[in-house]
């Protein structure tokens, strides 16, 4: 459709300096991460061959995000959990659970952006920082459970659904379910840090 704006193509050179193809301008990865924030999309294509390599970029742009003061956004402990996934049995589903959980939170932003202005416009931030952080965990279970949901459909042989967490807690020692638990636990581990950040009266 005519109102489908296409990605920009930004190329990369060997000198490894990055050229907007759209503004005729060469840009920094700082820029790149502006034009994310604005809502434009981009595709990054090797000027030499002609190979995608936007993943590296969006990598390359977290990385130095990453190392501002004050901006992290990844748990040491969801990035070492992260790096034990790949080359696991569960490495295929994490990108899709990754992916599902983050459309669900960037559906669901501006109701957290709300509670969460109005968590700090109190004077005791203690009690309805806890309670926005309580239901963006609420959230965060309500999209395991949809998405556990929607594996099911696509498990061989038609697998029965387990319709309790006693049930659940029967699944063997070093099954995806377990890893999924895991996953849980680290979620509530990151809540707790959280509200240790939040000043006590």
């Amino acid at each position: 459709m005519a109102n489908d704006k296409q990605p920009t193509t930004i190329k990369k050179y060997a000198n490894r300096r990055l050229y907007n193809t759209g503004t005729s301008a060469y840009v920094t990865l700082e820029d790149l991460a502006e034009m994310l924030k604005k809502g434009e999309d981009f595709v990054v294509y090797d000027a030499k061959t002609g190979e995608e390599i936007t993943r590296s970029v969006l990598t390359q742009i977290i990385f130095e995000q990453e190392g501002k003061n004050g901006q992290s956004l990844l748990p040491i402990a969801f990035l070492r959990q992260l790096i034990r996934f790949y080359g696991d049995s569960m490495q295929m589903l994490v990108p899709s659970y990754l992916e599902f959980t983050i459309d669900k939170l960037t559906t669901d932003q501006h109701r957290f952006r709300e509670q969460f202005e109005a968590a700090l416009g109190n004077s005791p931030l203690a009690v309805p920082t806890r309670q926005m952080f309580g239901s963006l965990e609420e959230q965060t279970r309500k999209n395991m459970a949809l998405f556990n949901q929607a594996l099911t459909m696509f498990t061989p042989f038609g697998a029965p659904k387990r319709t309790s967490e006693a049930e659940a807690s029967e699944a063997p020692e070093g099954s995806g379910k377990a890893d999924l638990d895991n996953m849980k636990r680290q979620l509530d581990e990151l809540q707790k840090r959280l509200e240790q950040l939040v000043p006590k009266e």
